[in-house]
């Protein structure tokens, strides 16, 4: 038997391949920005079709938009709230990223903003009716290539529905949202297949509860490779306009999984199998925080700075949290505060992407 020699080199391709002409930087990239009170066209490097906006150095609101729903069009994952239109916000959507009017929520001169982007790209709808997959319509964007979809539905009547969440295989994590009732109980819902049991197990994006498992959530029925299932009047109320943000693993690009927390300076390492550029996590198995981390706001090691989904507050400088290798990440902080991703035998989800698959990947 011929053996190669232990090299990256000798790693098999990514399937998204730097080598090959395509990048992770083509579907995921992180921006930062000063804001001018003005109006200014941010580059992201791709036609973005979910952006994700946060002011770092003051309280202020999550301001997520998405291409599906349209420009000036937004939701806060910090509340319940239905989804508001900002004229001067968001303004457009555009081929190299998206323009901004003077709205002082994403746009402030006083103001520094970070902006995470999701490339989908290609449009789909599904008449459930005409093609036997699930039992409500949906319609929205999809990338195969990086696994990642945005999915607009209505909920329908009571009971069990589904709808073709536009993906060819079974996501990881899916992140929901009623459009239009924003009443104190229109949570951000959080499906995770990962860690917990993916016919039952959910959370809230808006709050820091742990997760839990309920057989009535999802009607008892995880996921397929097409349709996702859910249990109308229970997951969240019927007949409701929903948005959906759904993601899948991919190999050199994206990792959706779990650890577990040890309480200890010298924290678990986490093999994703490239280097992060963006890492959420959150705990299942207790109340811990959401935390969000990226190399564009803290390009070196150790990575301390920290923005909370769930949560207005501005950027906090959490010292020694964890640190992003080549193939992954190594938690660095013992579990003193909430923000703190290692409690002792606490169960961890996260969601990360990548600046360089493993192979491809350089020390810094």
């Amino acid at each position: 038997m011929a053996y190669l020699p232990l090299s990256t080199a000798n790693l098999p391709d990514p399937a998204i391949d730097p080598a090959q002409g395509s990048s992770p930087a083509d579907y995921f990239n992180t921006v930062l920005y000063p804001g001018n009170n003005s109006t200014q066209s941010i580059d992201v490097g791709f036609a973005t079709d979910f952006t994700w906006i946060k002011v770092r150095n003051v309280a202020d609101n999550h301001f997520l938009y998405d291409s599906v729903r349209g420009a000036t069009k937004y939701l806060s994952s910090d509340t319940t709230s239905a989804e508001g239109t900002i004229a001067n916000g968001l303004t457009s959507f555009t081929s190299t990223g998206f323009n901004l009017g003077d709205s002082g929520s994403t746009n402030n001169a006083s103001n520094n903003f970070v902006a995470w982007n999701w490339k989908a790209g290609t449009s789909f709808s599904n008449d459930a009716s005409a093609t036997s997959i699930g039992t409500v319509d949906s319609n929205g964007s999809v990338s195969t290539e990086s696994g990642f979809s945005i999915v607009r539905f209505n909920s329908g009547a009571s009971g069990t529905q589904s709808f073709k969440h536009g993906l060819t295989q079974r996501p990881d994590l899916c992140i929901f949202k009623e459009k239009d009732s924003g009443g104190a109980g229109d949570h951000w819902v959080v499906w995770e297949g990962v860690a917990l049991n993916p016919a039952q197990s959910y959370g809230y994006l808006n709050l820091s509860n742990s997760f839990a498992n309920d057989a009535s959530q999802w009607s008892n029925t995880a996921p397929t490779d097409s349709v996702f299932t859910y249990n109308s009047g229970y997951a969240w109320s019927t007949s409701q306009e929903m948005i959906a943000y759904c993601f899948h693993s991919v190999e050199g690009y994206s990792k959706c999984s779990s650890y577990v927390g040890n309480n200890n300076a010298d924290g678990p390492f986490v093999y994703t199998g490239f280097r992060p550029t963006f890492v959420i996590i959150k705990q299942t198995s207790g109340s811990n925080a959401w935390v969000m981390y990226d190399n564009a706001r803290e390009p070196y090691n150790v990575i301390d700075l920290t923005l909370q989904p769930h949560l207005n507050s501005a950027e906090i400088d959490d010292p020694d949290q964890l640190d992003f290798v080549s193939n992954g990440f190594k938690i660095r902080a013992n579990d003193t505060n909430a923000r703190m991703s290692n409690a002792s035998g606490g169960t961890y989800i996260y969601m990360a992407f990548a600046e360089n698959p493993f192979k491809y990947s350089n020390a810094r």
